[in-house]
């Protein structure tokens, strides 16, 4: 549990310095009850504000807009929430972490509760719980304050120029369009005359090679660009064991696109010698960057590759396409209004 505050305002260190009226919570919450505890025990002078009918999200969001100076969340629930209010961060815990529960009512006839754990400890032995937890919280700290604000901006400045091909890219591919902006983005922050020092350019930063397989004749153009990167994301996917479930397969497709089918073979190869499972992205990656250590890269068959990158790169875009299927999807004008206006 962390107690949060808005970037740039004072920042308390300890509960002595929460001054009365500037920490606001939700009724009956369980930060509510570890406030009280605290009170009971060493902060006599403790005092908070409790809000009905309000979520903790909500409250966060007051927090980023100014209207309120200090609220409790979950660290979980800060880390997911910044992404999309960059100036929330945290002040200070309050105590040792604690185990997320269920609760159950106290009646003599416990079925129920005895069903739950039968379930639950077999979401852990079946590593199910394991990858829940990497599949929602796995990737979201990989942005940092900067990141986000220059993500915004682009969005505003750069992307509704684009929007239009990679609407006709998903249309002619399939893919969702907003994965494949994500991908842009990654590649080249929407810029259509990126150079790296490989000779990759343009919005999807192709290859001379694979421009030519994906019959792109100028990488600068942005629609040949984003239609050939779509196209040729394809042609990786159909590399990928179609045994695999959709979600994986995907993430290891991305993988794929950016380091080489071959060396993420190899990756894979090497999760299965260490009892991972290859089919699994989650352990995938956990053996990636291995492929830049020569007593792995010289056991497999394409040899070294900075492994580190692909993973960085996956998780970056289902960061970005996260806020993207937020921002496309969402009602709440205000917020958004806010992170395409605001540059500081």
């Amino acid at each position: 549990e962390q107690v949060v505050y808005r970037r740039g305002s004072r920042r308390p260190r300890s509960l002595d310095q929460v001054a009365p009226g500037d920490l606001h919570i939700v009724t009956n919450s369980s930060h509510d009850e570890t406030l009280e505890r605290l009170r009971s025990l060493d902060f006599p002078m403790l005092d908070w504000t409790h809000h009905d009918d309000i979520s903790t999200e909500k409250l966060l969001a007051a927090v980023e807009r100014g209207e309120i100076r200090l609220t409790v969340a979950d660290a979980d629930t800060l880390s997911l929430s910044r992404r999309i209010h960059r100036h929330l961060a945290e002040a200070f815990e309050l105590g040792d972490p604690r185990p997320i529960a269920w609760a159950f009512n106290a009646i003599a006839d416990d079925s129920l509760l005895q069903a739950a754990d039968r379930f639950l400890a077999s979401l852990e032995s079946s590593g199910e719980l394991k990858r829940l937890r990497a599949r929602y919280f796995g990737h979201t700290g990989r942005l940092n304050f900067v990141d986000v604000r220059e993500f915004w901006r682009q969005v505003r400045d750069r992307l509704p120029a684009l929007r239009p091909y990679f609407e006709e890219a998903a249309a002619a591919t399939g893919l969702d369009w907003r994965l494949l902006a994500a991908i842009g983005y990654q590649e080249s922050h929407w810029r259509a005359d990126a150079v790296s020092p490989t000779g990759v350019r343009g919005i999807m930063m192709l290859t001379q090679s694979t421009a030519q397989q994906m019959d792109v004749s100028d990488r600068n153009d942005p629609r040949q660009s984003i239609l050939g990167g779509a196209r040729y994301l394809r042609v990786v996917e159909k590399k990928i064991p179609k045994r695999i479930d959709p979600i994986n397969r995907l993430w290891l497709t991305l993988a794929g696109y950016n380091v080489g089918f071959g060396h993420l073979e190899d990756a894979r190869i090497l999760t299965e010698r260490d009892g991972g499972n290859p089919d699994l992205w989650l352990d995938v990656k956990q053996r990636l960057p291995l492929l830049a250590q020569k007593k792995y890269h010289s056991t497999v068959r394409h040899g070294f590759a900075r492994g580190s990158e692909p993973v960085n790169y996956v998780d970056n875009i289902r960061n970005f396409y996260e806020l993207l299927v937020w921002f496309s999807t969402t009602d709440d004008l205000e917020t958004k209004q806010r992170l395409l206006l605001a540059d500081t």
